[in-house]
């Protein structure tokens, strides 16, 4: 069923370190007191341990208990639910999005950037799959967290609508978290959506949130405070797509380039 407008929950939360069960029973709480008809709901990377390289301490599979909160989340309310978890597959770990549908159906995208400043690429194994998921007519790009920093992963070449970050990004470099979601979404002519996390992890990272929602001119249409605890509603619709991509056509003038993976 192809819908016009998209009603996404963004929930900026913090998160109990290596603590899955803890974060499960919290994490339920916030979906329980979405009342409102919601499409999809977003939770942060990572949401069942916080960013940890200790992937063997929380690691579950995907016929894991996680995955099976998630789908029953799903399908009791009927919406569909995405954030990212450590994932263990053939021997591999993984920073994996996973995108469970309202159905329990369940689409994956393993992040491609691992964020070598903290040591993830010597623990987890990177992507090599740009995905696309396409559910009530819009064409979803989950990205996650580090992905943000590099465009061309990002460029629309997939005539997408919306750009999908979840992250835990530290408050000392959330200057570029904000204007970086602002120029995805410009320069790709797409709705682009962040959710970050909040609170201290048992590094001492401190996060500060400023999880938002950008139109395609890049204007904000969320209004989620920094620092807190918050779940906020955004409304996407096609026409809003359609009416600039139209009017201004920028993205028929984007440059043609192959990934080399």
């Amino acid at each position: 069923m192809e819908k016009e407008v998209l009603q996404i929950a963004l929930v900026q939360t913090s998160l109990s370190w290596e603590n899955p069960q803890e974060n499960r029973s919290q994490l339920s709480k916030k979906i329980e007191a979405i009342t409102e008809s919601v499409d999809i709901i977003v939770l942060p990377e990572m949401f069942t341990s916080g960013f940890t390289m200790n992937p063997q301490v929380v690691a579950e599979t995907m016929d894991g208990e996680t995955m099976l909160w998630l789908k029953n989340w799903a399908v009791s309310k009927n919406v569909a639910i995405t954030g990212s978890m450590v994932i263990s597959e053939n021997g591999h770990y993984y920073n994996r999005s996973v995108f469970v549908f309202p159905s329990g159906e369940v689409e994956t995208y393993d992040k491609r950037h691992t964020f070598t400043l903290a040591g993830e690429d010597k623990v987890y194994t990177a992507g090599t799959e740009k995905k696309m998921i396409h559910y009530k007519g819009w064409n979803l790009c989950p990205l996650i967290c580090y992905d943000l920093r590099f465009p061309v992963w990002a460029r629309n070449v997939e005539n997408y609508d919306v750009l999908l970050y979840v992250a835990n990004w530290p408050k000392p470099r959330v200057n570029a978290w904000d204007a970086l979601l602002k120029a995805r979404a410009i320069e790709n002519m797409s709705y682009c959506i962040g959710v970050n996390r909040v609170g201290l992890d048992a590094n001492s990272n401190e996060y500060s949130g400023h999880s938002a929602a950008y139109d395609v001119l890049g204007e904000k249409i969320s209004t989620i405070l920094p620092n807190t605890e918050q779940t906020e509603i955004v409304t996407l619709t096609k026409n809003h797509i359609a009416t600039y991509r139209n009017k201004l056509k920028f993205l028929n003038d984007k440059d043609a380039f192959t990934l080399n993976l």
